[in-house]
């Protein structure tokens, strides 16, 4: 079955917000207390539409993961950044999906007039980092003890090229 990576819609919410529950309930990496619901997720996907691109992979009529980037920073010297992230759906993990959903994405966020995506990665994730770095994210910081939905860990950010 291959996957067709196409731009999120509304509808989509109910489905990426089940593939994101078990990160925000089982770990730190999300950085979030409470999973979103529908609702929320609804809002994240409409609130993107035209500003910052917001994707996701379907396969089979269903939706296997996502990607999106999101803004970096309020402050106006940095409204040409963005903050990216990819979630995959249990069993389509290390299947090369979240590298097609992020590739899509940056290339989406560089067509946009967007120079600088950046990761935040909750330390330790071996995983994460070395999937980063393929993607050609480099280390530009590390900030210990950063996230407040947990004690512990490190935040890496990372920067790709532009």
């Amino acid at each position: 079955m291959s996957d067709h990576i196409r731009f999120a819609r509304g509808d989509d919410a109910a489905a990426i917000a089940a593939i994101y529950e078990p990160f925000v309930r089982e770990t730190w990496i999300s950085f979030e207390e409470v999973p979103p619901d529908e609702t929320e997720m609804r809002g994240r996907i409409e609130g993107a539409a035209g500003v910052f691109p917001f994707v996701c992979a379907e396969s089979g009529g269903e939706v296997a993961g996502y990607a999106y980037a999101s803004r970096h920073r309020d402050r106006s010297s940095y409204r040409w950044c963005v903050d990216t992230t990819v979630y995959v759906a249990d069993g389509r993990r290390r299947s090369g999906l979240a590298r097609k959903l992020y590739s899509a994405v940056l290339t989406l966020a560089c067509e946009q007039g967007y120079h600088n995506a950046f990761a935040g990665i909750a330390l330790p994730n071996d995983a994460s980092v070395g999937f980063h770095r393929s993607a050609g994210f480099t280390d530009v910081g590390f900030t210990a003890r950063r996230a407040t939905s947990s004690a512990r860990g490190t935040t890496r950010c990372g920067c790709s090229a532009s």
